[in-house]
């Protein structure tokens, strides 16, 4: 399913200065490669990427179509193994974990929204928006729980299934879901391919007032120029490198760079 083109918000950065203003780094990566395959059939994902995710910032990842965004993502997350390198989320190097530890880490200190939603079509959207605390033994705070589920619109849909849903709403429930827990990063991938340009807008500046106002640090997988510029800032990938950077993206800017990309993949 293709999206239709997400709509340039007005002022895609209204405030420049969070609320909370970043104190550190919630995740970095140093020297990270990961391959696929050996021998003619090796291919390289990740070719020694170093970036850090500054806390209270909104970081988007992109790159032409396998360039190693996602696997930079999904490594950065704990949710793929790599090859050299290290990753830490603050100052736990992941690398240094057992398999159990790693899950515990996952579950109380990161966020995940996909592009798929994954909610449980049994559970109401409360249930789901809770999921994770649940699975941990723990209660929701309940003032967090009510800001979170008031930010994003839910307050009149929280009995409703996941199928008695829109897909924004059902993204709106996993956004929830990813803050309820207060993590020290959320992870998208690509968490607006599967909703119109509408429903995807509203996610984004979900997103982006979660870092403004609550000062939650998000880093998101994108192909779209206009979904990126709702970020403070974009990380360029090409051929499993770090290529570029660019802080306080418009759409144009983000479209010409992505432009160059194709132009030197046309000529290489």
């Amino acid at each position: 399913m293709t999206a239709a083109p997400l709509a340039p918000h007005p002022h895609p950065h209204p405030n420049p200065h969070p609320l909370h203003a970043p104190t550190g780094i919630a995740a970095e990566t140093t020297g990270l490669s990961k391959d696929y395959g050996s021998g003619d059939t090796r291919v390289v994902a990740l070719d020694g990427v170093s970036v850090s995710f500054r806390e209270g910032e909104f970081t988007a990842i992109m790159g032409p179509s396998g360039c190693g965004k996602s696997t930079l993502m999904h490594c950065a997350a704990g949710l793929d193994s790599f090859g050299s390198g290290s990753v830490r989320i603050g100052t736990t190097e992941l690398g240094s974990l057992n398999d159990e530890q790693l899950t515990r880490l996952r579950r109380d200190r990161i966020g995940f929204i996909f592009q798929a939603f994954n909610l449980l079509p049994t559970l109401t959207a409360l249930e789901n928006i809770t999921l994770p605390l649940t699975i941990a033994g723990r209660k929701p705070d309940r003032q967090w729980l009510d800001h979170v589920v008031s930010m994003t619109g839910l307050a009149d849909r929280l009995g409703h299934r996941p199928g008695q849903l829109s897909g924004g709403q059902q993204q709106r429930v996993a956004v929830a879901r990813a803050l309820v827990s207060r993590p020290a990063i959320i992870f998208g991938d690509e968490p607006t391919g599967n909703l119109d340009s509408r429903a995807g807008a509203e996610v984004l500046g979900f997103l982006r007032d979660s870092v403004r106002g609550l000062g939650q640090t998000v880093v998101m997988v994108t192909h779209d120029p206009v979904a990126a510029a709702y970020a403070d800032r974009v990380v360029f990938l090409s051929d499993g490198r770090l290529v570029d950077e660019m802080t306080r993206p418009t759409a144009d800017r983000v479209l010409d760079r992505m432009k160059a990309f194709d132009a030197r993949s046309r000529t290489s």
